[in-house]
């Protein structure tokens, strides 16, 4: 199966963005964010899409950027955090080296801030977050080859779990 080396899944503030471009360094290959697909298709923010087209219309674009990602880069792909609600994307990650970055509450908070434009945070983001988790930790666990906990972690130190993980340690 060709495609990714890496797939990161996890909830807003895990560090995707930032382990996966770590990653990328240190596998000298590219990055690539299916967030940052969807608002390039799009022509607008996430938050703007959300607004203006609704979630529904967010996730058709979302599961076309997964797709796409999946079947072309062959890097490290960092995932939005509720692609995994899609069945056809849990689907498309299975066999692939997915890890889950793993976060706490009160460190996700930190990362992403209670004023980050994220639509699904926008109110009472910590019982929002929890929320959010409930639904998605079971979500993000069936797709995950391995689970890297990026609490109390360096951002280099998640990457190196990661390689770990994956057994990409000599890469």
């Amino acid at each position: 199966m060709t495609g990714p080396l890496v797939v990161l899944v996890g909830p807003p503030g895990a560090g995707k963005t930032t382990v996966g471009k770590l990653l990328a360094d240190r596998l000298g290959t590219t990055y690539r964010d299916t967030d940052a697909d969807v608002a390039r298709t799009a022509g607008k923010s996430i938050p703007e899409i959300f607004i203006n087209d609704g979630e529904d219309h967010f996730r058709q674009l979302e599961l076309a950027a997964v797709t796409d990602a999946l079947a072309e880069h062959t890097g490290v792909l960092a995932l939005g955090g509720g692609a995994i609600l899609s069945p056809v994307a849990r689907s498309l990650l299975r066999g692939r080296p997915v890890v889950f970055l793993d976060v706490g509450v009160n460190d996700a908070v930190k990362r992403v801030g209670l004023d980050a434009p994220r639509p699904l945070l926008a109110v009472a983001p910590r019982q929002q977050w929890r929320e959010l988790m409930e639904k998605r930790r079971p979500l993000y666990t069936e797709v995950a080859r391995a689970v890297v906990p990026t609490d109390d972690r360096t951002p280099e130190a998640a990457a190196e779990a990661v390689l770990d993980a994956l057994e990409l340690k000599d890469a």
